[in-house]
């Protein structure tokens, strides 16, 4: 199994990932702040860094800078946050992060992060085309429904017509509502307008399904075919 760095200043969630990675057969190394991560990554060669935004002495992203600037950035990190913005998400993927994992985290998505990490390998990897991507356009768009919470595997369904209606030079917002209201659209139909289905695809609950379509202005008579 994998030797994994768990980077975060709060003592009680150093010790749940811990106790959870441990019961995964992973090798855990736990660090409370930038100066112990550092020594840490030097000392033990990580294979992945869960690494939290937020700390006393150097934010997580700094640190995420400093090795990436050093060449230090050789193995996957995911960033933990529970405060963080979606600017600050991106901007860590920019550096060089693989994922963002919003606080607090459920064992679900912790499990699969770790597990995509390890599969990914190293950042200099992650620059390959993942399988089935169409473009460089629908790759972007894919990190970026990482970092939303939005189900990336549904960009591809959109087909190739429909991903070039997205704009990349737009604000992020924008470009997120954008897509977001096209992915809800498109399963719509695709489900012939049954909310049930639509729930059980996206993976959210009626009632925030309801209020996110509500938000984004989406029709839900015209999604429903003859």
């Amino acid at each position: 199994m994998a030797n994994i760095l768990v980077v975060d200043d709060e003592l009680g969630i150093r010790d749940l990932l811990c106790d959870i990675l441990n019961d995964e057969g992973h090798t855990v190394e736990l660090a409370e702040n930038a100066a112990q991560a550092r020594a840490a990554r030097h000392r033990e060669r990580p294979d992945l860094v869960l690494l939290d935004i937020w700390m006393p002495d150097t934010d997580g992203v700094t640190l995420l800078k400093e090795w990436s600037a050093t060449g230090a950035l050789t193995m996957p990190v995911i960033m933990m946050s529970g405060h963080a913005t979606i600017d600050t998400a991106v901007e860590a993927t920019r550096i060089g992060a693989l994922a963002f994992l919003e606080k607090p985290i459920t064992l679900q998505k912790l499990l699969k992060a770790v597990e995509q990490g390890l599969a990914r390998g190293s950042p200099r990897k992650q620059a390959a085309p993942l399988p089935g991507l169409m473009s460089p356009r629908v790759d972007s768009l894919i990190k970026v429904s990482e970092i939303v919470g939005v189900n990336h595997e549904a960009v591809a369904d959109l087909g190739p017509q429909s991903t070039q209606n997205f704009m990349l030079d737009k604000p992020l917002r924008e470009g997120r509502d954008e897509y977001e209201k096209a992915y809800f659209e498109f399963h719509l139909t695709k489900e012939n307008g049954s909310m049930t289905r639509v729930a059980e695809k996206t993976g959210l609950e009626r009632t925030h399904l309801y209020r996110k379509l509500k938000q984004l202005g989406v029709n839900l008579s015209r999604t429903k075919r003859n």
